[in-house]
């Protein structure tokens, strides 16, 4: 809520760093490549709608046209909701990319109506969690190399109404709920954070460190679906009580904190909120879970049993 919003104060520079950021052209991902472009990052700007990434780009720069010792923006198209277009960035931007210092897993759908993804998941899983779990073990073995790194993933207080139906991820056996089902996308963020420090940590790699966080509740884009999945009446109440919403820019404090402040640098698989750490429900700390969550995404994104990318890196 807009009555207290956390800030990040670090004046830590971005020169000679590469930021990946996915969702980037509206919203908190936007602002967050600013602030990224704005401390001297090369910022990679992974988008579905290269065209309105491209005007937010070039939004970026008009407003930074003052400013000294800026970074570069650039473009590369990703959709969430295709495995291959997940494969096709990621193996553009290791072609041209020699380093990546950090990755910001940022894009989201939140509370849709019932959906499949190009390739049959249930659209806030496949999008949310398999889109981005692919995205990043495709990435992985460059981002350890660039180390230090870190990966950031936005989650969700929603994980809270969250929990891991193995049996069903895809919601094809039982009745669609779509609050439930962001829930279950938002709760595998944190968990496939926690598996990914706790796997980091296992093979002694302390410089590649790992975030999850809740951003608050926030006045974007992302709460387009509210009206068409649960009726103009909530609609009316969501738009009623906007004033008391975040703005972006307080929204993507915490990802900029969880991403470039010297405080939490030595920190890995927690979770954030207001720019400090939070303590997440017992399910997304349940260390089980995140192993299985790893091994099913594996095999649901096409990836071999014994894909180890952090091996390979």
């Amino acid at each position: 809520m807009r009555f207290f919003s956390a800030v990040c104060n670090s004046a830590a520079r971005l020169d000679g760093k590469t930021a990946v950021i996915t969702g980037c052209n509206t919203g908190i991902g936007k602002v967050t490549a600013k602030d990224f472009f704005e401390r001297g990052a090369r910022v990679i700007m992974a988008c579905r709608n290269k065209v309105k990434a491209t005007e937010a780009a070039d939004d970026i720069k008009v407003s930074c046209q003052c400013k000294q010792n800026v970074g570069e923006l650039i473009v590369e198209e990703l959709d969430l909701t295709s495995l291959e277009s997940v494969r096709r960035c990621a193996k553009t931007i290791l072609e041209k990319e020699p380093k990546i210092n950090l990755l910001v897993n940022n894009a989201g759908v939140m509370v849709c109506p019932e959906g499949k993804t190009e390739d049959g998941f249930e659209i806030q899983f496949g999008t949310n969690h398999l889109g981005h779990f692919l995205f990043t073990m495709l990435l992985l073995p460059r981002i350890i190399q660039s180390a230090p790194a870190r990966i950031v993933t936005v989650s969700s207080v929603a994980h809270e109404r969250g929990t891991m139906d193995f049996d069903d991820l895809n919601w094809t056996k039982k009745s669609y709920h779509p609050l439930k089902a962001y829930g279950q996308s938002k709760l595998s963020n944190i968990l496939f954070s926690n598996e990914l420090a706790r796997r980091l940590k296992e093979a002694n790699i302390n410089d590649v460190t790992v975030y999850s966080l809740h951003p608050g509740v926030i006045k974007t884009e992302l709460g387009r679906h509210v009206g068409s999945t649960y009726g103009s009446f909530l609609k009316f109440v969501w738009g009623f009580f906007s004033w008391a919403l975040k703005t972006p820019i307080q929204g993507a404090q915490t990802t900029i904190y969880c991403s470039v402040d010297e405080k939490c640098a030595n920190e890995s698989g927690l979770y954030y909120a207001e720019c400090a750490v939070k303590k997440p429900t017992k399910e997304a700390t349940n260390v089980d879970d995140a192993k299985r969550l790893w091994t099913d995404s594996l095999k649901l994104v096409n990836l071999p049993e014994n894909y180890d990318p952090i091996t390979k890196a």
